[in-house]
C-alpha cells in the first residue's frame, strides 16, 4: 500500500493561514519553525501513525514479616521476690525499615512458675511476626552468708558474664566418664547469666553421641581439707538426668579413682517419682591407697557410704532453689539439705579412709543417661537446666 499523504494546517495570531503538504514512507518528527513558533510535526506511514505508552512492571507485593530482635535473654531465671526488669525488642522491616513492638505478658515474681512475654511487630502490608521470652521465678532457701566460728575461704556467686576461669577449668569429651554416660561435655554448655551458673544438658549430637553438657571442676585452681560448703541450687528434671555436685581428691590425677576418695555433696536421678530425693555420699579404696612400701597400691576395692533424703509433698529439687550443704572435719562428714542434717560418717586417719584427710576439688555436671539413671525417655524433654545461685566454702578460725 502507497504511503498517504499528511496535510497539517497551522494556525498563528492574525488568521494567518499557512498549509504544508508532507508525505513520507517512515515515521519521523521534525521542528518546523515559522515566526516565533517552534512545532513537532509527526508523519507516519503505513496507513497513519500513532505512539504507544510502555506497561509498567507491577510492583510485587510484600509477602515478607518483619524481624524482631529481643534485647537480652529469651530465656532467664530470677529469683522468688527479684525485680524483672523488661529490656524490650526491635523490628524491622525489608519494606518499612524499623517498624514498633508490642509487648503481651507479665511476670509475677512472687509466685514460682515459667512465665511468657509475646513480642509482636507487624508491617504496613499486615504481615505479622511474633517472638517469645520465658522468664523463671524460683523460690527456695536460702544459707547464711557467714557462719559463727567459720571464714569464709573461697566463693563463687555467679555475678559476672561468664564464667570465672581463674576459678573454674572443664572436663570436655564423651567416654562415658566410666558409668556409661551418654553426653558429650564441652564448654559451651555452660554459662553465666543473671546471676546463675547455668549447665545445660541438650539433646543433640556432637563427637558421637546424642546430648550434650557441661562438666566444670576447680582442679589445680581452688582446693581445701576440711570446712563447711552450701550450694544453692535447682536441679533439672526427667527419666535419664543425673545432675551432680561433688568433689575429688586433689590427687586424683595421681592415684586415680577410687584412691584419692570422692565425696557427692548432692546427687539426683530423675524420673520414676525421685526428683524430691537427695542422694549423699562418699566413696574411697577399702585398705587405702599404698601397700606400706609406700609406692604399691592396694588392690582395686571401691567402697562407699551414702544416705538420701526426700521432700514432702509436691516439691521436688527442680521447681525451687535448695541448699545443698556439707560439714567435713578431721572425725567426720555431714551432709544437708536446707539446713536438715540427713546423714553423717565418721572418719578417721587410719589407711582405709586417709583419703578424707587430704584436699579435695569441686566439681559441677549434669551427666545425661548411663548406669545408675539409665537412658532418657519418650516423656524426657530437652534441654535441661541446672542453676548454681552460688558456692561458698567456709573454713573455721
Amino acid at each position: 500500500m502507497r504511503p498517504s499523504a499528511h496535510n497539517t494546517n497551522v494556525v498563528f495570531p492574525g488568521n494567518n493561514l499557512v498549509s504544508h503538504s508532507i508525505t513520507s514512507s517512515s515515521v519521523f518528527k521534525q521542528p518546523i519553525v515559522i515566526g516565533f513558533i517552534s512545532l513537532v510535526l509527526t508523519a507516519c506511514g503505513g496507513g497513519g501513525g500513532s505512539t504507544s505508552t510502555p506497561t509498567p512492571t507491577p510492583t510485587p507485593a510484600d509477602t515478607t514479616k518483619p524481624v524482631i530482635s529481643i534485647t537480652g535473654e529469651q530465656a532467664l531465671t530470677i529469683g522468688f521476690g527479684e525485680l524483672y526488669s523488661e529490656q524490650g525488642a526491635t523490628a524491622t522491616d525489608n519494606v518499612d525499615g524499623s517498624v514498633s513492638v508490642s509487648i503481651a505478658g507479665s511476670v509475677n515474681n512472687n509466685v514460682n512458675g515459667d512465665y511468657e512475654l509475646t513480642y509482636t511487630a507487624s508491617d504496613a502490608a499486615g504481615n505479622t511476626a511474633t517472638a517469645t521470652r520465658v522468664i523463671t521465678v524460683f523460690t527456695g532457701n536460702t544459707s547464711p552468708e557467714s557462719y559463727a566460728g567459720y571464714n569464709l575461704l573461697w566463693s563463687d556467686e555467679f555475678s559476672g558474664t561468664a564464667l570465672d576461669n581463674a576459678k573454674w577449668g572443664y572436663d570436655i569429651g564423651g567416654d562415658g566418664w566410666g558409668n556409661n554416660e551418654l553426653q558429650y561435655h564441652r564448654p559451651e554448655n555452660a554459662s553465666v547469666e543473671g546471676g546463675f551458673l547455668i549447665i545445660e544438658a541438650r539433646k543433640e549430637s556432637f563427637g558421637g553421641r546424642s546430648y550434650t553438657s557441661s562438666r566444670i571442676n576447680t582442679k589445680d585452681k581452688f582446693s581445701f581439707k576440711y570446712g563447711r560448703v552450701d550450694i544453692r541450687a535447682a536441679l533439672p528434671e526427667g527419666e535419664g538426668l543425673w545432675p551432680a555436685l561433688w568433689m575429688l581428691g586433689q590427687n586424683f590425677s595421681t592415684v586415680s579413682w577410687p584412691y584419692c576418695g570422692e565425696i557427692d555433696i548432692m546427687e539426683m536421678i530423675g524420673g520414676n517419682g525421685l526428683e524430691n530425693r537427695t542422694v549423699g555420699t562418699a566413696h574411697w579404696n577399702n585398705g587405702g591407697v599404698y601397700e606400706s612400701n609406700g609406692t604399691t597400691k592396694k588392690p582395686y576395692a571401691p567402697v562407699s557410704y551414702g544416705g538420701n533424703y526426700s521432700l514432702s509433698g509436691t516439691e521436688t529439687l527442680a521447681n525451687a532453689f535448695h541448699i545443698f550443704g556439707l560439714t567435713w572435719t578431721p572425725n567426720s562428714i555431714t551432709w544437708y539439705i536446707d539446713g536438715v542434717q540427713y546423714h553423717t560418717m565418721a572418719i578417721d586417719s587410719g589407711a582405709s579412709l586417709s583419703a578424707f584427710q587430704k584436699d579435695f576439688f569441686l566439681i559441677f555436671n549434669v551427666a545425661v543417661g548411663g548406669d545408675w539413671p539409665g537412658s532418657p525417655d519418650a516423656n524426657t524433654v530437652f534441654p535441661q537446666r541446672m542453676l548454681v545461685d552460688y558456692v561458698r566454702v567456709f573454713q573455721q578460725n
